[in-house]
């Protein structure tokens, strides 16, 4: 069994030096860990992406959404469950580590890394696009160079930076998001004077085709152009650990994840397709939340929108940047990563894994403007199906992690997942079909995603095995020499 890092106010290391900056200091405040929460499921993703969804499924695709967040919200059970009893930065890399095995925590810890450092290039990219489109006179990529080097700045600061950053961002989002709702809601019950009645209003939903015009079978091909905007709600437990009562900062994310699913993915989406008629023109054409803040009479939608989405996107580069810094810091802690990562400076930052996580985003950046259709682009298929990989490992790690909270700290055991372990192998099932699914899809690049992020995985655990022969290798002689040493005294 290997041991977990250590996150105290006083940045005390595993070690028990006691000596400042040997680990994470608590520099979260309550209302830093409450927006984390909050604006961890609230992606650009949600914003840029849904359109697609709602052509291929129509109505039906709240359905596609339902089922994923349903998928979400049991496994943020399971996690909650674990890090509820042993918070730890490493969160589920940490758990699989002890639950399955440390080949496990190491492979699902660095393919986690490999995602985020992937998913940097991507939104500074996103976000370089609208902040050229507003100052042309700066190239895209000097935009890009300049996002990523002031959200590195902040994540350098201090992890109190890093929180009130996020706490402003995911605000704005929130705060957007919440507005959106009511004023659409009001719209669609024709409480809202100057919106047409014509077009909007419930009978959106079954008007135009049914309620799937495409079928059945469009809600599955729908879950798999949505589940990847879920990615990122398990960051709270990560951040939870830098907090001053981690085990009541998990268990709070924890409970609160359904409504936050409920209200601004559900909701949102269930404003969108009954305020327009799903297959709208102006859904495809200017995407599905302009189109609607257009149908609403709300002048510059299109400017307003973007604005929301570059928060958006600084939101994900900010936690993105602190989420891979921290996995990268609980890797070099359990000796699965260089140790400098596992260091901390006095004021509790891991800065070599910040500064590394940074610099491989830098290089995907790179890629993206040089090479976008060949390496960037399998870059991004090969870290596409992580999300699936990580919630997969997190079930597993439940299912004797479970047992082994019983048995050593049962009074840890403050959060629980509900029907255990049925609902935890229900749920291991679905992630399962989903990623089989995917392997039919060829039209949305699904089985090249499955396929080539397996191939990846592959590898990773591969390494992982022949790092743990070699380790047990070098015990074994160990233990040999010693045994002669005392053989010969």
């Amino acid at each position: 069994m290997t041991s977990q890092p250590t996150l105290t106010k006083a940045g005390t290391g595993p070690g028990g030096t006691g000596e400042p900056g040997d680990g994470l200091q608590a520099g979260l405040k309550n209302r830093h860990l409450s927006m984390i929460a909050i604006g961890g499921v609230i992606g650009a993703g949600l914003f840029v992406g849904s359109s697609s969804g709602i052509a291929t499924a129509g109505p039906g695709i709240l359905l596609s959404y339902a089922l994923v967040g349903t998928m979400v919200v049991l496994v943020m059970r399971m996690l909650g469950e674990m890090s509820a009893a042993n918070p730890t930065s490493g969160s589920f890399s940490a758990h699989a580590d002890r639950a399955l095995g440390r080949w496990a925590g190491f492979s699902i810890g660095w393919l986690y890394w490999f995602f985020w450092v992937v998913v940097l290039a991507i939104e500074a990219t996103a976000g370089a696009v609208i902040l050229e489109s507003w100052v042309p006179a700066v190239p895209q990529w000097g935009w890009a160079l300049i996002v990523m080097v002031v959200l590195t700045a902040t994540n350098l600061g201090s992890v109190g930076s890093y929180g009130e950053f996020e706490f402003w961002f995911a605000g704005i989002k929130v705060v957007a998001i919440g507005a959106f709702i009511i004023i659409g809601g009001l719209a669609v019950f024709g409480v809202l004077p100057g919106v047409d009645s014509d077009s909007a209003g419930l009978g959106n939903l079954t008007d135009h085709g049914g309620f799937l015009p495409n079928g059945p079978g469009a809600i599955l091909t729908g879950i798999l152009l949505v589940v990847f905007s879920f990615m990122g709600s398990e960051i709270a437990t990560l951040a939870a650990g830098e907090s001053e009562d981690p085990q009541r900062a998990v268990t709070k994310s924890t409970n609160s994840v359904i409504w936050r699913i409920g209200v601004f993915y559900l909701g949102s989406i269930f404003v969108v397709v009954t305020l327009l008629p799903w297959d709208s023109e102006a859904i495809q054409k200017d995407g599905s939340y302009v189109a609607a803040l257009d149908s609403l009479g709300i002048a510059n939608a299109g400017e307003i929108m973007k604005f929301i989405v570059l928060t958006s996107v600084l939101s994900c580069l900010n936690s993105g940047l602190y989420t891979a810094s921290r996995m990268a810091f609980s890797l070099g802690r359990r000796g699965d990563a260089p140790k400098a990562f596992g260091r901390t400076n006095n004021r509790g930052v891991p800065m070599t894994a910040i500064l590394a996580s940074v610099v491989f985003g830098f290089v995907a950046v790179f890629f993206n403007y040089e090479f976008p259709d060949s390496v960037f682009l399998f870059l991004v298929n090969s870290s596409g199906a992580v999300a699936l990989f990580v919630w997969l490992v997190i079930c597993a790690s439940q299912l004797r992690m479970r047992k082994i909270i019983e048995r050593e700290t049962p009074e840890k055991l403050v959060v629980r997942m509900w029907l255990y372990p049925y609902l935890t192998y229900a749920t291991m099932a679905l992630i399962v079909f989903v990623l089989g699914y995917m392997l039919t899809d060829t039209e949305h690049d699904g089985r090249q995603t499955v396929l080539l992020s397996l191939l990846v995985a592959a590898v990773v655990v591969g390494i992982a095995l022949v790092l743990e022969k070699v380790r047990r290798g070098k015990v074994a002689q160990a233990a040999e020499t010693q045994s002669q040493e005392d053989a010969g005294v």
